[in-house]
């Protein structure tokens, strides 16, 4: 069955799975068939095995728990931030004049050098943690909010107005369900980037989670354990981007099936 693109769905199905073998593939090559030593360029056979033995060791989890739990709640601050934001925007040129110039203003500051103020404001620990997060993913949510917000059918907008919608009705039963896919575009990013954000601030902040674990390695020249807590941290980023992915689809399907109204 072919796609609205014109590629077999199976296809498409088939393309990551692919590519992550091309990826695997280049890297067996390298590491392997290129003679380097296992301390420039573990194999994954080597990083396989270590993680095995890792996941088996009930002292990893608790690391791994940490930063799962730094990186979701950091973006769900970010977000409870930047969605009303991104509303209040949309509905006040007044506000959009004023706060737009300034909103990318806000990406030119690198969060590792927001770290040490965070630390100085806040203190260590889980808290600053989670705010660094949230500094990360605000700007993308909001983004995403204002921009699916603006892309809302307006004819549709004006014609619920006609019928007496009012400002929240609108924008529960109107420009919420309309805009989704962009919100959940923006959340999908914003976990992701919350995840880097978790390990960055516990490399430089410190922490109990897996940026910590990674520090350890690296300072010990474990340049397996490394590549074996990388390999973790991407999983962990791709599961959370793949749930809110899930919902995005689950979400277009429901839209699809629900009658005009």
């Amino acid at each position: 069955m072919a796609t609205r693109r014109g590629y077999p769905r199976g296809m498409l199905r088939a393309a990551p799975w692919a590519f992550a073998a091309l990826v695997l593939g280049g890297w067996y090559a390298v590491a392997t068939l290129g003679s380097l030593p296992a301390y420039l360029l573990p194999s994954p056979q080597g990083v396989w095995t270590r993680l095995v033995v890792d996941a088996a060791n009930p002292v990893l989890w608790p690391y791994a728990a940490a930063t799962l739990a730094e990186a979701v709640g950091g973006c769900l601050i970010g977000a409870a931030v930047a969605l009303p934001l991104g509303i209040a925007i949309h509905r006040s040129k007044l506000l959009d004049a004023a706060v737009s110039p300034f909103l990318g203003a806000t990406q030119a500051i690198p969060a590792i050098a927001l770290a040490p103020l965070l630390v100085l404001w806040v203190g260590y620990g889980l808290g600053p943690i989670m705010w660094l997060c949230s500094l990360l993913v605000f700007f993308p949510i909001l983004v995403s909010a204002v921009t699916g917000l603006r892309l809302v059918n307006a004819s549709v907008v004006d014609a619920a107005r006609m019928d007496g919608a009012g400002s929240l009705a609108l924008l529960g039963h109107i420009e919420l369900p309309m805009a989704l896919p962009n919100l959940l575009a923006g959340l999908r990013n914003g976990f992701t980037l919350s995840v880097t954000g978790a390990v960055m601030g516990e490399m430089i902040m410190g922490g109990r989670g897996l940026g910590t674990l990674l520090t350890a390695h690296r300072d010990a020249l474990d340049t397996t354990g490394m590549f074996a807590v990388i390999v973790l941290l991407v999983v962990m980023a791709t599961t959370l981007y793949g749930l809110i992915r899930a919902i995005e689809l689950h979400s277009a399907v429901v839209a699809d099936l629900t009658p005009n109204r």
